[in-house]
């Protein structure tokens, strides 16, 4: 029997709270909360985990609260990527694959749903065969879910999105902002065919108009052939340093958060996450992999490695559920987007 809107309000939330127990009491229904505190997950010991809409980790929806102060949002599009499509399946792939996510996070002793009201806002619509509009439509919505000052996760979608995405957080932030960006490639190309606004052209653009400190740019995982020597050279002249996979591989992990948190300082920052940062064994299913990447734990400990900084949004982008394999790349991203979450839930 499948489940239907009647069964939908009466699935329950657990809502943790300091000292007190996750079980929700007695009649509590579907989009209720106790006492002001945040709704959480629909309690699994009550509802399967393969039951029940998908939104992400099983978190309410946007339209279940009065107000959120971190937002969950998708944005299935990828008509900007130059080799392998699929990455506008990728939103919901995430929520299906974060089914699994519990509320308590022990790596960063947090309970972030217990700490602030997160939410799945679902998705913004981006027009798949006009890529200017597109584009204008993801930042009118980013700037409309953080009009009350809610904090954004963007669940791509090929990385053209990061672009409206990075323009609406500077418009919130009243200053350029940091980058940390997590990729297999650069990203800082100029066209593609003629094209300006695609997957791998966003932080030269967005560098162009002035959204990024040039004092606090930095790529992580990147690796894999280049086009010519110049394309390093037009990387530096924007201010970006080079944190290779042979780099995470030589240094480790705590070497390469210490620079990163250095690089960064007190400014606002933003964290965009390809997927293919990671390597193919551990994210099969994207456009463009390349091999010798990011194992999916040096990823999460770098993202845990950023505690405290100011990070005012953050991306996950480039899933491609279609060459994924049992959820592989899809199980990583999930987590990759609980971990930013987790760091979002501490800065409200």
């Amino acid at each position: 029997m499948g489940v239907g809107p009647g069964t939908l309000r009466k699935v329950r939330h657990d809502r943790p709270a300091d000292g007190a127990s996750r079980e929700p009491a007695d009649g509590a229904s579907y989009g209720q909360a106790e006492g002001g505190a945040p709704r959480g997950p629909v309690d699994s010991s009550r509802v399967p985990r393969f039951a029940g809409p998908a939104t992400f980790a099983r978190l309410p929806r946007l339209d279940e609260v009065d107000r959120a102060q971190v937002k969950v949002v998708g944005v299935p599009f990828d008509a900007g990527v130059s080799y392998r499509p699929g990455a506008r399946f990728g939103p919901q792939a995430i929520r299906e694959a974060s089914r699994l996510l519990r509320p308590y996070h022990p790596g960063l002793d947090a309970e972030p749903f217990a700490r602030a009201q997160v939410v799945d806002a679902g998705d913004l619509v981006a027009n798949p065969f006009d890529t200017a509009e597109a584009i204008a439509a993801v930042e009118q919505g980013a700037l409309e879910l953080t009009a009350d000052g809610a904090r954004l996760v963007t669940l791509g979608g090929d990385h053209t999105i990061a672009l409206p995405l990075l323009r609406a957080a500077v418009s919130r932030a009243g200053r350029p902002v940091a980058l940390i960006h997590f990729d297999a490639h650069l990203d800082t190309w100029d066209t593609y065919f003629g094209a300006a606004f695609t997957h791998g052209t966003p932080f030269r653009r967005a560098s162009e108009e002035g959204l990024l400190d040039p004092e606090a740019l930095c790529h992580v995982g990147t690796r894999g052939p280049l086009y010519a020597r110049g394309d390093l050279d037009d990387d530096a002249r924007f201010g970006f340093e080079i944190v290779s996979s042979a780099d995470v591989a030589r240094r480790g992990v705590d070497d390469v958060v210490a620079r990163l948190r250095e690089r960064v300082g007190d400014r606002p920052l933003y964290v965009s996450v390809d997927i293919d940062v990671l390597d193919p064994a551990h994210a099969p299913g994207t456009g463009t992999p390349e091999a010798g990447g990011l194992t999916s734990r040096e990823l999460l400990e770098i993202l845990r490695g950023l505690r405290g900084l100011d990070l005012v949004g953050a991306d996950v982008v480039e899933v491609a559920p279609a060459y994924d394999h049992a959820e592989i790349t899809a199980v990583a991203a999930a987590h990759v987007a609980y971990d930013l979450v987790t760091l979002l839930t501490e800065l409200v």
